[in-house]
């Protein structure tokens, strides 16, 4: 077979595919029906050789040719059914070889009812469907990435599990709803992804995930997989006593701080963290006589200086001071010691770092197009227009849920700075 020849594929859309301008890669990898056989087409550049392992089948693995130098590989297996099944046994440079399962045999995953409700701004629980979650799909155990980006001509997962190549992973784009979807075999809890989208200019952008829950902070800016499913609470007590407790005839007592001031290790140069801070803040909330502790935002944020108020991970703890699990033992160790919680959100405006949501898919998605209304000119800030990402009025529900099962109502109260922000009462 001749470069750039594949039976079933025109040569300019492998073309447009190996230099990544292809918008629909399932139409380009994955198993495919030619005449009275299955084509299964893979494209790995880490691999030196691909076999296909057919399951339940007592014939050997077929071995797959490369087609071009990219790494792009295709094999036929004589009078099969699309629906097949296999694995990919990939031989890497080093001669190391791995079993798993290709992303691209598999059809899409998210619901029409999922995406009706999105398209409508209603759907209350979608922190549940977008961004990166961990999955088993059939007996594949991986990661599901989706993400919105209408108005891109491609979105790829990039990450340290497939050379940040965005040639590797491109997504699947659900047409009508402008999301785009992609379910990883193999990958695990802490590798490191961003999206990169190309823009129907032709631009490259390379954003972290704007619905991941760990995310890195300062220059280095990737998202990372976490897994929220293993933390026990300890604060049943809490939880039960603030169900039944009368607020309106309730002294209440609130000591309103910023983590990363409040406090520091002035020998090492550090500020401290959420399980130093589950100690030692508690401890002094406690001698002081106050009932709640109101945190300024803690959602990620790239810029120390802002105390948090411009915010580009919503649904992510800021790492600063450890992970999403450590900042649930802070909240924990606050319930045990008989102190709410409250915590500032902020869903006015965003910063306009390159990585984050400033023209997320090379237009003004989450921004106001018109630079008079869409910037905070005293700021330098994007305003924010949409509920996609804050899902305004029930967004404190949504975040504090990420972090407590059943939180408060999210009501306002009053701040210095009520105007962009609202507090969430845990």
């Amino acid at each position: 077979m001749k470069s750039f020849q594949i039976a079933g594929l025109p040569p300019d859309e492998l073309t447009s595919f190996l230099t990544g301008t292809h918008s629909d890669p399932f139409r380009v990898l994955g198993p495919h029906r030619v005449g009275d056989d299955l084509e299964i087409r893979v494209f790995r550049p880490d691999a030196r050789k691909i076999d296909i392992v057919l399951n339940q089948q007592a014939t050997g693995p077929i071995a797959a040719e490369k087609i071009h130098r990219d790494g792009f590989f295709c094999a036929t297996v004589p009078g099969a059914r699309r629906d097949l099944d296999y694995h990919l046994r990939l031989t890497a440079w080093d001669g190391s070889e791995s079993l798993t399962r290709d992303p691209y045999q598999y059809g899409p995953i998210m619901g029409e009812v999922d995406q009706h409700l999105f398209g409508e701004g209603q759907h209350w629980q979608i922190y549940e469907k977008f961004g990166a979650h961990l999955r088993t799909i059939g007996d594949a155990a991986g990661v599901y990435f989706a993400v919105w980006a209408p108005n891109a001509q491609r979105v790829s997962v990039v990450g340290d599990f497939n050379g940040w190549d965005g040639r590797v992973n491109p997504m699947r784009k659900l047409v009508g709803s402008g999301v785009w979807e992609l379910f990883l075999p193999g990958v695990r809890e802490g590798a490191h992804y961003k999206f990169e989208i190309r823009t129907q200019t032709g631009a490259l952008l390379l954003k972290s995930d704007p619905f991941a829950f760990f995310n890195q902070h300062g220059l280095s800016t990737s998202s990372l997989i976490y897994n929220l499913d293993r933390y026990q609470w300890s604060d049943a007590e809490w939880m039960e006593a603030r169900r039944r407790r009368d607020w309106p005839k309730s002294p209440i007592s609130i000591y309103e701080v910023h983590l990363g001031s409040w406090r520091r290790h002035a020998d090492e140069g550090r500020q401290f963290s959420y399980l130093e801070l589950a100690e030692a803040l508690v401890r002094y909330v406690l001698e002081m006589g106050y009932t709640h502790i109101e945190l300024l935002p803690i959602a990620e944020h790239p810029f120390e200086g802002s105390w948090g108020y411009q915010v580009t991970n919503y649904y992510a703890p800021t790492s600063r001071f450890g992970t999403p699990d450590e900042f649930r033992h802070f909240v924990d160790a606050c319930h045990r010691a008989g102190i709410g919680v409250i915590m500032d959100w902020v869903p006015a405006h965003f910063p306009k770092d390159a990585y984050a949501l400033a023209e997320f898919d090379g237009t003004d998605l989450y921004e106001h197009m018109d630079p008079r209304q869409g910037e905070h000119q005293d700021w330098g800030s994007s305003t924010n227009i949409t509920s996609t990402v804050c899902a305004w009025t029930r967004w404190p529900q949504c975040y504090t849920s990420i972090i407590r099962d059943n939180p408060g109502n999210g009501s306002p109260t009053c701040t210095a700075v009520a105007k962009i922000s609202m507090p969430s009462i845990f």
